[in-house]
């Protein structure tokens, strides 16, 4: 070991967790598992460390990529350090009862194969406390009505990275109003070439520019639905 090679459990907690931001950007998958053993052997809730290290450290990341610092290969071994956090939290998350937000079901729709942004937000919906289920890339309507059905989600996710894709959004959207299920779901759509104004133009309930702006949203929604839900 070098003068310099930190001891992940001489650090306090602040500084421990600031290291784990420091390793997932890096990449650094057993210093992601050996930092979450520690501060669950000092007693911190599942939910805490995976909220104040994990996906913080993730939305850091998450904006890096969003701003051409950091590019696709950085980002995946990111999000594998944050998964190898994950499998280690996931059990503890559901043995405590952790706030499960909602559900999720998202995909990159047809014609579409660009995966990692979507990727990226199905991990820190994950560690935000969603479930999610990932229909991975190209993805027709009837693979949407299918997931809805077996899921019923509260959230359908749509992510295209290709201007030529962006339009079927609007299919998904339209075929989910003719079977009369459009109101019963939150329909998010984000990609790289897409803004505001074409997700309102396509009936979605929001368009998020990023993983971190996507959480966020989620939960506001989940919020106002179960707010509507209580008082009515």
């Amino acid at each position: 070991m070098s003068d310099d090679e930190i001891i992940l459990s001489d650090l306090s907690d602040e500084e421990l967790v600031q290291q784990m931001h420091d390793d997932l950007y890096d990449g650094l998958k057993e210093e992601i598992e050996e930092g979450t053993r520690i501060l669950l052997e000092r007693g911190w809730t599942p939910y805490d460390l995976l909220t104040k290290a994990l996906v913080e450290g993730m939305r850091i990341v998450g904006e890096d990529f969003r701003d051409g610092i950091l590019f696709v290969p950085e980002v995946l071994l990111s999000a594998n350090a944050m998964k190898a956090g994950m499998t280690i939290l996931r059990p503890l998350l559901v043995e405590t009862g952790a706030p499960k937000q909602g559900k999720m079901v998202i995909g990159t729709v047809k014609g579409d194969i660009h995966d990692i942004g979507k990727n990226l937000v199905g991990m820190m919906m994950e560690g935000a406390g969603f479930d999610v289920i990932d229909l991975g890339i190209n993805n027709p309507v009837e693979n949407y009505l299918a997931a809805i059905e077996e899921h019923q989600p509260d959230i359908v996710g749509m992510s295209a990275l290709l201007t030529t894709t962006m339009p079927y959004m609007k299919v998904v959207i339209d075929t989910l109003k003719e079977r009369g299920i459009r109101d019963d779901l939150i329909v998010l759509v984000g990609g790289a070439p897409l803004n505001e104004e074409f997700g309102k133009a396509v009936g979605a309930d929001a368009y998020c520019r990023d993983a971190a702006v996507a959480v966020e949203t989620a939960k506001a929604f989940m919020k106002r639905k179960h707010n509507v839900g209580a008082s009515a």
